[in-house]
């Protein structure tokens, strides 16, 4: 019974792979990644055919196996390539990969600066200066062992407790 059930879907898929490849390069827009698509519909058709009702429209089946297949593999590419940023404008998704060159150092002494953080309490200290070295959100959360909405927000307040210190500095110098 299941290897005749097998082979009709195989004619069947037969019949309709023209088809099934003229959408597949609809959605997808070129080629390989058309070919890729109408490979993965195949599969997954032909590892689920237990799930088809003889009798039924073949067609749309293999049609919302494949939209489907194509919906999720868009969805996981774009949660791949998403970046969440929540700092105030979108402070490290704009700063690129490089640096600009501020004389933020001619302003203020390197080694008071740094007498500033090292100031700062050890649990906002480490987030803030992995992230001054350019890990990651992620990254730092993973190493620290925290999660990663704690370390967003010790990063955050560890530079508002480095401002006001900054200010407080430039008063005293005033």
């Amino acid at each position: 019974m299941i290897y005749a059930i097998q082979n009709q879907i195989y004619d069947q898929l037969d019949v309709i792979s023209n088809s099934l490849r003229a959408f597949s390069l609809k959605l997808t827009g070129n080629n390989v990644d058309a070919e890729d698509l109408y490979q993965d519909t195949a599969v997954r058709i032909i590892t689920n055919a237990d799930k088809y009702n003889p009798g039924t429209n073949f067609k749309a089946w293999a049609v919302t196996i494949m939209r489907n297949i194509f919906i999720n593999n868009y969805r996981k590419k774009v949660r791949r390539n998403m970046i969440i940023d929540q700092t105030p404008n979108n402070y490290y998704l704009n700063s690129g990969d490089k640096s600009v060159s501020n004389k933020g150092e001619s302003n203020v002494a390197f080694d008071e600066l740094l007498s500033m953080v090292d100031s700062l309490p050890e649990d906002f200290k480490k987030p803030f200066m992995m992230a001054y070295q350019g890990y990651k959100y992620e990254e730092i959360a993973d190493e620290l062992g925290a999660p990663l909405g704690t370390i967003k927000s010790r990063i955050f307040f560890a530079r508002k407790k480095l401002q006001k210190m900054y200010k407080a500095y430039y008063k005293e110098r005033a």
